[in-house]
């Protein structure tokens, strides 16, 4: 980052001429540092007009107070204030704070000048990022993702040539991902030597509380997912952040990061590791059994199925039949199966014809005399009926993303949606936690149940900026 000169004005004055030589094509007194040559570059490859003479707004002040109550940053600026609000006031400039999309979120400071910047647009609820409104210290932080100082002619958009700005990015502790900057923008005439590198230093002391926070959370949540890993008595296993990050293992060969977008977590050596939801995180486990056949089975929506991690494209039908046999892993005959799959008018010659073609796809994980799964078994609903049973609605909550096999007409996984669906939702309604029972209103199976939404205005304080999004669907319902 170059250190502003002595005389910030004449330096604004050079910097102006040499925008208006390179943009208009003729000899510049200098060349345009290189970081603010690539900027204009990005920003005119955007379609940034340099007359353009504002920044767009995107949110209005109700919006931006809500987006501020839910920013990881929102916990960083009384720190921020401390560092660099009163400097901001006494040299004649504001202090900014945005997301990683650029909006400014919080602009304080010297109230003369606050007043000059919402002229300029540059105020709460306008969006900064480069390809917006072209070079500036904000969004060419956020596009670099490092410190940047930018000074009058340096900025692309000729109207905010009468600023100067220094911005630096704040990294998650946990993902690494920017989650917005924090800058000092003023006149001018009010550049001094010194911002640039107390805005890193502010940026750098939101980082360190950021990960102090994280780690207390961390500490909380391994204390409390402790018994759930414990409780595999012996059966390799791993704690998870809800990014995927490992907090505790007991897997060998375990990176420090694991993908959570799936049910499953393939080891390079053949291992099949589970993941199941907590209420907070993840349990990852390697069952002992995996060295047999696995059989993991998400039915819930959609149904995917899985045989040791290789993925199977099945039929309805066969998601209806592997679903009767995990829900009486004792077997079952061919007259029973018939009956829970079929009904009434099932017959057991239908079913042995659908079974031999399943058993084609699936090899020998499925037995005769009865029908039953040779393998071990994960599926996902039977998960959800375990979380209900002990009590965790959260976890059950979480679990349940959707009815079982919702097209299916098979007597038995209907009986079981239905009564898996009720299980779920009376966890939601009793268990005295609202934010699992808004987590279940917010899922398809609850944006219209009414009860659900009369439940949760009332215990939902008038101050959550929930409380108002319920009563809105609330009237819609009735």
């Amino acid at each position: 980052m170059a250190t502003p000169p002595a005389d910030p004005l004449e330096s604004a004055r050079v910097l102006v001429r040499v925008h208006e030589a390179v943009l208009g094509g003729s000899r510049a007194p200098q060349a345009p540092r290189t970081v603010i040559a690539e900027s204009w570059r990005r920003s005119l490859d955007a379609h940034v007009d340099p007359d353009r003479t504002e920044a767009p707004t995107v949110y209005a002040q109700r919006e931006v107070s809500e987006l501020r109550a839910a920013h990881p940053l929102a916990s960083t600026l009384p720190a921020l204030r401390a560092t660099l609000r009163g400097l901001a006031e006494e040299a004649g400039q504001i202090m900014i704070v945005t997301d990683a999309a650029g909006h400014i979120l919080w602009c304080e400071g010297d109230n003369a000048v606050r007043h000059a910047a919402e002229r300029a647009a540059l105020a709460e609820g306008t969006r900064w990022s480069e390809d917006v409104i072209g070079t500036n210290a904000m969004g060419t932080a956020l596009a670099l993702g490092r410190s940047v100082r930018i000074h009058s002619g340096e900025h692309l958009v000729r109207s905010y040539h009468s600023w100067t700005c220094a911005a630096s990015p704040v990294r998650d502790p946990d993902t690494g991902a920017v989650l917005g900057v924090v800058d000092v923008s003023g006149p001018v005439h009010t550049a001094h030597p010194a911002v640039a590198a107390l805005v890193d230093a502010a940026a750098k002391l939101a980082e360190a509380q950021l990960h102090a926070s994280l780690t207390a959370r961390e500490e909380l949540l391994r204390e409390r997912n402790m018994p759930h890993l414990l409780g595999l008595r012996g059966e390799p296993g791993a704690l998870l952040t809800p990014t995927g990050r490992v907090l505790v293992s007991g897997i060998s060969g375990l990176p420090t990061r694991v993908d959570v977008s799936g049910p499953e977590i393939r080891f390079t050596d053949g291992r099949t590791g589970l993941l199941e939801p907590l209420r907070e995180g993840y349990l990852l486990r390697v069952p002992t059994s995996s060295s047999g056949p696995l059989l993991s089975l998400s039915l819930l929506e959609d149904p995917v199925v899985s045989l040791n991690g290789r993925q199977h494209s099945l039929s309805l039908r066969h998601a209806e039949i592997l679903a009767a046999l995990a829900l009486r892993p004792g077997g079952l005959s061919g007259e029973a199966l018939a009956l829970a799959t079929h009904g009434e008018d099932g017959n057991a010659v239908t079913v042995r014809a659908e079974v031999h073609r399943l058993r084609a796809q699936l090899g020998i994980v499925l037995g005769r005399k009865p029908y039953r799964l040779l393998a071990a078994v994960d599926a996902d609903f039977l998960r959800v009926r375990s979380a209900v049973r002990s009590g965790d609605a959260a976890l059950a909550v979480r679990t349940y993303r959707g009815p079982l096999l919702p097209r299916s007409e098979a007597p038995l996984v209907r009986a079981e949606r239905e009564e898996l669906h009720a299980a779920v939702r009376s966890a939601a309604l009793h268990c005295g936690q609202p934010d699992v029972l808004w987590d279940f209103a917010q899922q398809p199976h609850g944006a219209d149940d009414l009860e659900v939404h009369e439940v949760l205005a009332r215990v939902l304080s008038p101050a959550d900026p929930r409380h108002a999004c319920v009563l809105t669907r609330l009237r819609a319902l009735l």
